[in-house]
C-alpha cells in the first residue's frame, strides 16, 4: 500500500512540474523563463525514470503486484496453453 501511495504522490509531483513548465512557457519569452521551463521538464523526466525504476524493483521484490486486464489475458493464455499441452 505504501508503494501505491508513493507512486500517486510522485505522479502528482510530475504533473505539478508540467504545470510549472507550462506556466513559465506562457509567462515570458525571455531566457530566464525558458531556463526555468527547461529545469522543470528535466526534473519531470528524472522523476519519471526514477518512478519507473522503483515500480520495477518493487514488482521484482513482490511489494507491488500488477492487476488488471493484462494480467487476466496472460493468465488465460497460460491456462489455455496448459490445456493444449495435455
Amino acid at each position: 500500500m505504501i508503494i501505491k501511495m508513493l507512486a500517486i504522490a510522485v505522479f502528482f509531483l510530475i504533473v505539478s512540474s508540467l504545470v510549472y513548465a507550462l506556466y513559465n512557457l506562457i509567462k515570458g519569452k525571455d531566457s530566464v523563463h525558458s531556463a526555468k521551463a527547461l529545469k522543470a521538464l528535466t526534473f519531470r523526466i528524472a522523476v519519471s525514470v526514477a518512478l519507473f525504476v522503483v515500480i520495477v524493483v518493487a514488482m521484482g521484490l513482490g511489494l507491488f503486484r500488477p492487476h488488471g486486464i493484462g494480467v487476466v489475458v496472460q493468465a488465460h493464455k497460460l491456462s489455455s496453453a496448459a490445456v493444449v499441452d495435455k
